[in-house]
């Protein structure tokens, strides 16, 4: 894959927001879960070889 970009961020920071119910004053505390979880995503993929490590 490839590093997340604010967009893709942004998008899962919301999902995420939305889950736990939409709390206030916690934007930045979704904004690094969701940043966190992409980079997992692309740690785990499959696709993955030497040169894109």
């Amino acid at each position: 894959m490839h590093e997340p970009t604010e967009q893709d961020i942004r998008e899962r920071a919301h999902v995420l927001w939305e889950r736990a119910g939409k709390p206030e004053g916690r934007g930045e505390e979704f904004w690094r879960a969701a940043e966190q979880e992409l980079r997992n995503e692309d740690k785990s993929n499959p696709m993955r070889t030497p040169d894109t490590l």
